[in-house]
């Protein structure tokens, strides 16, 4: 036996020591819930669980990027639903307007009226329409990618790359009253582009209401003829609605001259069409819609600056919508339509996909938290049966230790 040194005491003491910190981590686990709570605790296991809850994060953020998506989507279809109406109802005007037999100038005009409105809203829709700041049917909302995953390029695109305004469908130069005095073969005008590396023109050709080509000199033929819609650069003009009267006579000679009348045509369209130079000429039998080397101040319905070069101009070709009278109106309705109605398909198989999207995320969610709680959480019967074991432990390593010390008491009687 020794004074000095106590080994019952001492592995009684280590045990406890043991003990007490299994049961200090038994304490920390039932507390927080976890059974890691440091990399110490399980290494390999700490790293699978924090990609696990990287995967699980993206994937919820990915549900609110999807469900954004589909408000978009909703918003956009929802404004092209009353597009369709407007179209609609631009049809059966057009379709009265075509029985002539019944119905006199001034009815047509009545009619026109109503078209010029419903045209207008058209473009206006199309305007204002936007979600959280971007216009969504102005042609420009074109590659836009919604992140529906939690890594990269797990993206779904949109696109609706047509303008959606009356410009953009084709249907601004729709006049019940007019018979298609702008016919030049197809009824389109005349575009060509130069092939050359710095193209010098792209010109489009208009002729008068009567037939008339416009001269270079001389007195305006049929400016007031004029009658339909010049599309360029993602805006329009409409030629009808040019005030001539502003320049006539600018010589006190009684008469309004080409030149003139030039002066006010150009004015009025450098500024529905946003551009510096202006867009009208006349060459020596016609009148000419050009653009030649001063491109500075044409851009191609993007915002993009235009080159000068042939590919750069065919990107900016203008078009012309010629006064269209009832029945070709009804074609060019059902052509917008037609457009209208496969815009908004796409936009329905999109919202769709997105909702599927979004099931498939919360499953994978479901599934992956299912793995990382199975790798990090707690168990907590099982930890708890741990607890109560190191509990006991604790307490009869106590009791132990107690009696270890008291054995050390016993040499006093031999001393004594």
């Amino acid at each position: 036996m020794s004074v000095n040194t106590n080994i019952g005491a001492l592995n009684s003491y280590r045990n406890l020591s043991v003990t007490n910190d299994q049961m200090g981590k038994s304490l920390e686990r039932l507390s927080s819930g976890f059974r890691i709570n440091r990399a110490a605790d399980d290494a390999a296991g700490l790293a699978i669980s924090e990609g696990l809850r990287s995967q699980i994060g993206g994937m919820k953020q990915a549900v609110r990027n999807t469900q954004d998506a589909i408000s978009v989507v909703q918003t956009a279809e929802g404004a092209l639903g009353t597009t369709t109406t407007i179209l609609q109802r631009m049809r059966d005007l057009s379709v009265q307007a075509s029985n002539s037999g019944s119905l006199n100038d001034d009815a047509k005009s009545s009619i026109q009226k109503e078209m010029g409105e419903l045209k207008s809203e058209l473009s206006r829709i199309a305007e204002v329409t936007n979600f959280n700041g971007t216009k969504l049917l102005d042609g420009n909302f074109t590659g836009k990618s919604f992140q529906v995953g939690a890594n990269a390029s797990e993206s779904i695109q949109v696109n609706i790359g047509t303008a959606m305004g009356a410009a953009g469908l084709n249907v601004d130069g729709v006049d019940v009253t007019g018979e298609g005095a702008y016919t030049n073969g197809t009824g389109a005008g005349t575009v060509s582009t130069a092939n050359a590396t710095d193209a010098a023109a792209a010109v489009l050709t208009f002729t008068a209401a009567t037939g008339d080509d416009f001269s270079a000199a001389g007195t305006v033929a049929s400016y007031e003829n004029l009658e339909g819609t010049v599309s360029f650069g993602g805006k329009s003009f409409d030629l009808g609605t040019v005030d001539y009267g502003a320049a006539a006579d600018a010589d006190n000679s009684g008469t309004t001259t080409n030149a003139e009348a030039l002066v006010a045509l150009n004015a009025a369209a450098t500024s529905a069409l946003g551009l510096t130079t202006n867009p009208f000429a006349l060459a020596t039998t016609n009148l000419t819609f050009t653009v030649g080397d001063a491109v500075e101040g044409y851009t191609d319905g993007t915002g993009t600056a235009i080159g000068t070069t042939a590919e750069a101009i065919s990107k900016a070709t203008p078009t012309f919508a010629a006064a269209s009278g009832a029945t070709q109106a009804i074609k060019d309705i059902d052509a917008a339509i037609k457009t209208v109605s496969s815009v908004r398909a796409d936009l329905g198989a999109k919202q769709n996909r997105f909702e599927h999207t979004i099931n498939n995320l919360n499953v994978a969610v479901e599934n992956t938290t299912a793995s990382e709680s199975r790798i990090r959480d707690t168990d907590m019967a099982q930890e708890m049966t741990n607890f109560t074991r190191t509990q006991i432990l604790a307490q009869a390593g106590t009791a132990m230790l107690a009696q270890a010390n008291q054995s050390s008491q016993g040499l006093l009687r031999l001393l004594g």
